[in-house]
């Protein structure tokens, strides 16, 4: 097992709606945040229209499909998080053995399988996320010997940055086995909130000295200095700053990989940043954005373990988001005509 991921299972209902949806629950495009009491009849409201659509979800989950789909070799990606006892976490198990995932999840019959409202006004998401059962990881699966097996054995360990809301010993046991073997450990902002919320902050900082690659976009690296204190909204800057926190042991200098959408995606290492271009598709091509930012991650650490350099990493991240944008969700043809 080469790759293995680590977050919050969750299948997607995904539908178009109007500003009027946005402003009813107060929601902003491209944005992620956790449900409110508020949120809740937001579900039910999109499970009624005629254009819903059910799809595998979970921002690590996605790129770990990814991968996987990238890879064409079995048995090179595994994943773990929570789902409950029930239909919904029947069909992100068969997603993922349709794909070649090694799924180990746990299955928590107290609490449904998490979903996230995929609401999608002129092709941009914005995610609205009932954790449920996801809420419910427990470090205590990991640390189950064939579980720990897994863990010891891969060479790559991808989170989400929303797995910190849930369970921050996980992670903390996941990048110190990397540490100890020599593998990559490799995180995702994911969300301005998990970088505006001390308690989340707290953690994403303590695990940066372990994280050979952090992940995120320009909104969430430019919500970071903000709540960082750093006087600056420059996405290089930013990034360059990130690469700069001393590593833990003997690791090799931090990769901090920042995509901006249909802009160049910008790579900083030690404090020195290079920009990659990205494919650029035409308005029509888009059907929406929702899973771009998880297949680009995708992409990249099915380069990464074939031990490609970070060009080529780039290349195969932002092909891959490429392909996701023009389907719905995270989803893509049977085969991916591309060659890592």
């Amino acid at each position: 097992m080469s790759i293995l991921g680590m977050g919050n299972p969750l299948l997607d209902i995904s539908a178009v709606v109007t500003q009027e949806t946005y402003d009813k629950y107060g929601l902003l495009p491209g944005n992620a945040i956790l449900a409110e009491e508020k949120h809740m009849p937001l579900y039910a409201e999109l499970a009624a229209k005629p254009d819903v659509k059910y799809i595998a979800g979970g921002a690590t989950q996605n790129s770990i499909r990814v991968a996987q789909w990238m890879l064409q070799e079995p048995n090179m990606t595994a994943y773990m998080g929570c789902i409950g006892s029930d239909k919904f976490g029947e069909a992100l198990t068969d997603a993922c053995k349709q794909d070649g995932v090694l799924a180990k999840y746990m299955v928590d019959a107290s609490a449904p399988t998490g979903t996230c409202a995929v609401t999608i006004l002129d092709k941009e998401r914005s995610l609205t996320t009932n954790l449920s059962a996801a809420n419910n990881y427990k470090v205590s699966h990991l640390q189950q010997a064939e579980n720990l097996a897994v863990l010891e054995g891969a060479k790559v360990v991808y989170s989400a940055g929303f797995f910190i809301t849930v369970s921050p010993e996980s992670m903390e046991v996941a990048s110190q086995a990397m540490l100890k073997s020599g593998g990559a450990y490799c995180m995702n902002l994911s969300a301005p909130f998990i970088v505006q919320v001390p308690p989340f902050r707290a953690v994403l900082e303590k695990l940066l000295p372990a994280c050979d690659y952090l992940f995120g976009n320009e909104t969430e690296a430019v919500a970071y200095a903000e709540a960082a204190g750093w006087d600056t909204s420059d996405v290089e800057s930013i990034a360059n700053r990130l690469s700069l926190v001393p590593m833990a042991g003997n690791k090799p200098a931090r990769k901090v990989v920042i995509t901006q959408g249909a802009e160049p995606t910008i790579v900083a290492i030690e404090g020195k940043a290079t920009k990659y271009p990205v494919n650029q598709l035409s308005k029509e091509q888009l059907v929406d954005t929702n899973g771009a930012g998880d297949a680009f991650v995708g992409g990249f650490l099915a380069a990464l373990i074939k031990s490609k350099d970070i060009e080529a990493s780039c290349k195969a991240g932002a092909w891959a988001a490429s392909i996701v944008i023009q389907h719905s969700g995270c989803t893509y043809p049977a085969k991916p005509d591309y060659t890592i």
